[in-house]
C-alpha cells in the first residue's frame, strides 16, 4: 500500500513557529509530526510514502532523514508554488494509482487507526474515495463537520458543500482513501494550478454521480486524534499526546526529551538545557535550546534562542527575566 502525506502548506494558522519550521517537522515529545505520521503508515502496512514539499523543505528532509521507520521507501514531490490538497495530490496520480486504496492524509495532525480495517471496508463499499471521520463528542466542538447520508456517502463539506439527505457527520481527520478509479476524474486544469481535493474535486464529482464519496464514521469512543494546526493545538499536542498503537508509553518521546516540571507541563527537547532559577509552565523547549537563568515563561514554546507565546489571545514574542 502506497500513501502520500501533505506536507507543502505554508502553516499559516500556525505562525509564528513555521517561520522556523514547516508545521509537520515542528517537534511533538522531540518528535517531529512527520515523524509519527511516518510510524503510524509503516505499521499498519505503508510500504512506500511520498511527501510533497514547499515551505521549508529542508526542514522536513531533516527530520525524514533522522525519524524515518527503517525499510520504508520515501519519496519527495518539490512544488515551486504551492498546488493545494488537490494539486499536490494530482502531481502524485501515477505513483498513487497503483495502490488500491493509496492513502493521503495531513502533515498536521497525530492520529491512529486500523488502517488495515478501514482499507477493508473502502473496498467492500465500492467507493472511489473515503474519509475518515472522527464522531463528534466535547473535544472536537469548533471542528468544521461532514455530513453523511444513510448509505454512507458525503453530503455534506462544512457550509461550503449541501446536496441534503444528511443523517449524521463527524470531524473530518485528514485521511482519505483513494481507489484508483477516481484519479481519473481529477478536474481537467493546466498542471501545476493549485485547487483543493474536498470542495474542487471530490464533492463535485460526488454531486454529479459521478463518482462514489464516502465517510467513514468510526464507531464506539473517539480514535487517538491530536491535530497540530495552531499555536494552542501544537502546545496542547505536546502537553497531552496521543496514546496510539505505534509506540509504547515510554517511546513516544524521541531519546533524550525529558518531561519535567512540577506538573509535568515541560517538555525539554534533546540536548536543551534550562538555566539556574528559570521558571517555565506548559512549556516546549526544542531541542539544543538554552534557557537563560531567571528566564520566566508559561503556555509557549522556546525555539531558535525566543520564546513563543501559543496560549489564547495575541500571539507574541515574550520574554520575562530576573537577571
Amino acid at each position: 500500500m502506497r500513501a502520500m502525506i501533505l506536507a507543502a502548506g505554508l502553516g499559516t494558522r500556525l505562525r509564528p513557529l513555521t517561520g522556523l519550521r514547516a508545521k509537520p517537522a515542528l517537534p511533538v515529545l522531540g518528535r517531529p509530526v512527520i515523524g509519527w505520521l511516518l510510524e503510524f503508515l509503516a505499521q499498519h502496512g505503508v510500504e512506500e510514502v511520498a511527501i510533497n514539499l514547499h515551505h521549508r523543505p529542508r526542514s522536513v528532509e531533516d527530520a525524514v532523514a533522522r525519524f524515518a521507520p527503517a525499510g520504508l521507501s520515501v519519496v519527495y514531490s518539490r512544488e515551486d508554488h504551492p498546488l493545494g490538497t488537490g494539486g499536490g495530490i494530482a502531481a502524485m496520480r501515477d505513483f498513487l494509482s497503483e495502490s488500491d486504496p493509496a492513502v493521503v492524509l495531513a502533515g498536521d495532525t497525530l492520529l491512529d487507526y486500523d488502517l488495515a480495517g478501514l482499507a477493508a471496508a473502502h473496498r467492500a463499499s465500492g467507493a472511489d474515495a473515503t474519509l475518515l471521520l472522527q464522531p463528534s463528542s466535547p473535544d472536537t466542538a469548533g471542528f468544521n463537520t461532514v455530513g453523511i447520508d444513510d448509505r454512507g456517502r458525503v453530503c455534506r463539506i462544512a457550509d461550503r458543500f449541501d446536496l441534503g439527505g444528511e443523517t449524521t457527520s463527524g470531524v473530518f481527520v485528514g485521511l482519505r482513501l483513494f481507489s484508483p478509479s477516481v484519479f481519473a476524474h481529477l478536474p481537467k486544469m493546466t498542471p501545476g494550478t493549485a485547487f483543493e481535493d474536498l470542495t474542487d474535486w471530490l464533492m463535485p464529482l460526488a454531486a454529479s454521480g459521478a463518482a462514489d464519496i464516502r465517510g467513514h464514521l468510526a464507531e464506539g469512543s473517539p480514535f487517538p486524534w491530536r491535530p497540530v494546526g495552531t499555536p494552542e493545538e501544537y502546545l496542547a499536542a505536546n502537553l497531552s499526546p496521543p496514546r496510539v498503537s505505534y509506540f509504547d508509553d515510554n517511546e513516544s518521546a524521541a531519546p533524550g526529551t525529558l518531561v519535567t516540571g512540577d506538573a509535568g507541563d515541560v517538555i525539554l527537547g534533546p540536548g536543551a538545557e534550562v538555566g539556574a532559577g528559570a521558571r517555565l509552565g506548559r512549556c516546549v523547549v526544542w531541542e539544543k535550546e538554552r534557557i537563560p537563568s531567571g528566564f520566566v515563561a508559561e503556555q509557549g514554546v522556546f525555539a531558535e534562542g525566543k520564546f513563543y507565546f501559543c496560549g489564547p489571545g495575541e500571539r507574541t514574542e515574550n520574554a520575562s527575566s530576573e537577571d
